[in-house]
């Protein structure tokens, strides 16, 4: 049975690639803080673990409650998109931001990526297109656009590091989704980003190690 880790599940996303991944017959290890929403990926059938993204003492239980498994299809989907205004970011606002979407995934990614490497398996980020720098036309969301563009840069660092030892990664833009973030205007239900996502994922070959993908598989420029 192949085992896929969601980190960041307790919603959106993050549940419905647990949801889906369970509903296809895989182990599912997923992570979520509270503790209804551990409850409710228990009635799911994945093995549920409680997670801070921003608490370094969590990520280090994390490690030990992983040691010695073997990740096929790992996702790191926790975010925080922040203050929905362009002003003058406080101190709180840019933190918040910017533990939950780059240092955490600093210090994840070390964690997970050798687990998939043992099986030549695949990692993604949930990132976005706009964090993309070459094809960026607005300026709005600067926060958020500087915390997906930095989250880039560490995913192909850990690719230019654990590419070569059998891991695939990824990062992706899941598309403008009907989530929490999204809201009900956007283009796409979640269930169909979803699909997408696992699908491309699933489809990509070592030759996309490094890469920034739409969730059909679309290039987008760094």
């Amino acid at each position: 049975m192949p085992t896929a880790l969601i980190i960041g599940a307790s919603r959106g996303i993050g549940h419905e690639l647990a949801r889906q991944y369970r509903a296809d017959g895989w182990r599912v290890i997923a992570t979520a803080r509270k503790q209804p929403d551990l409850d409710e990926l228990a009635q799911l059938g994945a093995e549920p673990v409680a997670l801070n993204v921003t608490n370094p003492e969590s990520i280090a239980g994390l490690g030990w409650k992983l040691d010695d498994e073997s990740i096929d299809a790992a996702w790191l989907v926790a975010g925080l998109y922040g203050p929905r205004h362009d002003g003058f970011p406080t101190q709180d606002e840019f933190d918040a931001v910017m533990h939950t979407n780059v240092l955490a995934a600093m210090r994840l990614l070390p964690i997970v990526a050798p687990l998939v490497a043992v099986r030549r398996g695949k990692l993604g980020v949930l990132s976005s297109r706009m964090g993309s720098i070459g094809g960026r036309g607005h300026g709005n969301a600067s926060l958020y656009r500087a915390s997906k563009a930095a989250l880039n840069s560490v995913l192909r660092d850990t690719a230019l590091a654990f590419g070569p030892h059998g891991a695939t990664c990824i990062a992706f833009h899941p598309g403008w989704v009907q989530t929490d973030m999204g809201g009900s205007a956007a283009d796409i239900p979640v269930d169909q980003s979803v699909r997408d996502l696992r699908a491309t994922l699933a489809k990509a070959q070592p030759d996309a190690n490094g890469t920034f993908l739409d969730h059909d598989g679309t290039p987008i420029p760094w």
